[in-house]
């Protein structure tokens, strides 16, 4: 080698002395007992050379992506680095690996190359290393969770566990023959064994991810072409792309992978499933375009659809949506949707749905801070006939779910699904005070915050009272500390204050804090009211400041 390919070369092996030696202080060991799943960390490095500059990451490249354009002040040619700088330094990278503890790097790993020369740019894999024993060992431990924590599992899991067991059950390195089938029953029982947990979300998250990165790393690349830039994806189908069957193989994890994001991401992820289901259509999935049109065929046709004179509702599992046009605006109309929306609902539909209402009536809750969304306008409209109270009443205690959203309301206006039925009834009427505590049980007040406008709107309309103020502390208790509601002079009458200490009695302290804090401004405060008070009135104030000074 000349003087100057070994100079450059001396440069490359310090940068990866650098990173071995930064990576190296990583608790390494200490990560991988997590897990059963998670064997190593690192699982590629990406050495980049430009202008006698180099920097050595944990980044990737996709080796599909056309190079830049050459420089004309580098020095090494296409030549030099595929015949004598690649090499060297893939046997010195294998030489490293061997030193270093052997948690720090997974089953495989990868060393990938980006140099400037003076033909352009390329892109190139240096090292390709796979350690077969942590290989073995990994297979084994899946197996073992896989039949332990899923298929004889009674018990929640660890959100980390999916996103490791996910992304292996993906690896074809891992897995080069896998049943797709089987990966959706697996993604399945995940989400089983995790319903009704607050963490259920995450484990979804995880499942997506990972659906999605195959797609778009693995999938796509064999049968389109990425005629797109780094920042937006556009893909084109190959001329020569085509399936041996269009209905089963990994076809299927593409259609899964939609159908998930569809009903579980947020709205702004919907053109990526919709993006998803196009790919297999063009692909020639017959699957895949009925489920554009007609949903997952899980429902029975009469069951996802009605009509008659009055009102047509459709529904689609796929899309978790529900189209519903009024025809009459009668009482009737409402009547009959509702009906089909509880049953549906009843039989497994998604919960975090929304409705797409076509009415010439435009309603809203007497409540700020509501989605101005088509759901919420129907139960809007719904509330007006006082006849189908009951029938919202017994709609909502099918739908109300923890965890569970409607489909088109996000972030600060988040709303569990049944909320806008509550929230109209117990404004409209004391008999459904019950109702209200029974949704407050269930509200996720991490994700959500409308009840706030909930309990105001409800404080304002009925006042406080005998009858009002155990189902304003239930509300209070589920709402956050940014509620603004104005009860705090009401609430000092001496049977008012004796009547709200009985409901806090047997709470713990930081729940009276909160209480305390969301009518009086926090605990000091109230002392100080407390300390002006006399009688059984400064007796009541005091019981309930001290209980909160406990908090």
């Amino acid at each position: 080698m000349d003087h100057t390919l070994d100079s450059i070369l001396d440069d490359m092996k310090q940068e990866i002395d650098k990173w071995m030696a930064y990576i190296r202080y990583m608790n390494a060991e200490n990560n991988v007992k997590r897990t059963s799943l998670q064997v190593g960390i690192h699982d590629c490095a990406l050495l980049e050379y430009a202008k006698g500059r180099v920097d050595v990451t944990d980044g990737e490249f996709d080796l599909s992506m056309p190079g830049d354009v050459a420089s004309p002040d580098e020095s090494l040619s296409e030549k030099q680095v595929r015949e004598q700088i690649v090499p060297e330094l893939s046997s010195y990278m294998r030489y490293k690996l061997n030193e270093l503890p052997s948690e720090l790097f997974d089953y495989q790993f990868t060393f990938n190359g980006k140099f400037q020369v003076l033909e352009g740019e390329v892109n190139i894999r240096i090292l390709e290393y796979v350690d077969e024993a942590k290989k073995k060992q990994l297979l084994e431990r899946i197996s073992i969770y896989i039949a332990d924590k899923l298929e004889a599992g009674k018990y929640p899991t660890q959100p980390l566990e999916t996103f490791f067991l996910s992304r292996h059950l993906l690896d074809e390195g891992l897995f080069p023959d896998a049943d797709p089938g089987q990966i959706i029953s697996i993604f399945e029982n995940i989400q089983q064994v995790n319903k009704g947990n607050n963490q259920l979300a995450e484990h979804r998250s995880y499942l997506i991810g990972a659906l999605r990165d195959w797609v778009e790393k693995h999938w796509l690349p064999r049968y389109f072409d990425d005629m797109g830039t780094p920042w937006q994806k556009e893909y084109k189908k190959k001329s020569d792309a085509r399936l041996e069957n269009t209905e089963q193989g990994p076809i299927e994890l593409v259609i899964y992978a939609a159908k998930l994001i569809l009903k579980h991401e947020p709205s702004y992820s919907r053109s990526v499933g919709l993006a998803f289901l196009h790919y297999a259509i063009e692909m020639g999935s017959a699957q895949a375009k009925r489920l554009t049109q007609e949903g997952s065929g899980t429902f029975a046709h009469e069951d996802i659809r009605f009509r008659d004179e009055m009102v047509e509702c459709t529904a689609n599992d796929v899309f978790a949506e529900v189209s519903i046009a009024i025809k009459q605006e009668t009482e009737e109309s409402y009547e009959r949707a509702l009906r089909f929306l509880t049953r549906l609902l009843s039989m497994g539909f998604p919960k975090s749905y929304q409705i797409k209402l076509k009415s010439g009536v435009k309603q809203w809750l007497p409540i700020k801070g509501l989605a101005k969304s088509s759901t919420h306008r129907f139960f809007a409209n719904a509330l007006q006939y006082p006849e189908l109270h009951p029938l919202l009443e017994e709609y909502a205690r099918v739908a109300m779910e923890t965890f569970e959203w409607y489909a088109d309301t996000e972030g600060e206006k988040n709303c569990m699904p049944g909320s806008y039925a509550v929230f109209g009834l117990g404004v409209a009427d004391r008999a459904y005070f019950p109702l209200v505590e029974q949704y407050m049980e269930k509200v996720d007040v991490e994700h959500q915050s409308v009840q706030n406008e909930f309990t105001a709107a409800f404080a304002e309309r009925h006042g406080v009272n005998a009858e009002t103020i155990p189902t304003l502390v239930k509300c209070m208790l589920h709402s956050t500390d940014s509620l603004k509601v104005k009860i705090n002079a009401d609430m000092e009458d001496e049977m008012h204050l004796r009547q709200l200490y009985e409901q806090v009695r047997g709470l713990q302290d930081h729940e009276v804090e909160h209480v305390v804090y969301l009518i009086w401004g926090g605990t000091d405060k109230l002392k100080k009211i407390a300390a002006k008070a006399e009688g059984d009135r400064g007796k009541w104030l005091s019981e309930l400041a001290q209980a909160a000074s406990r908090g």
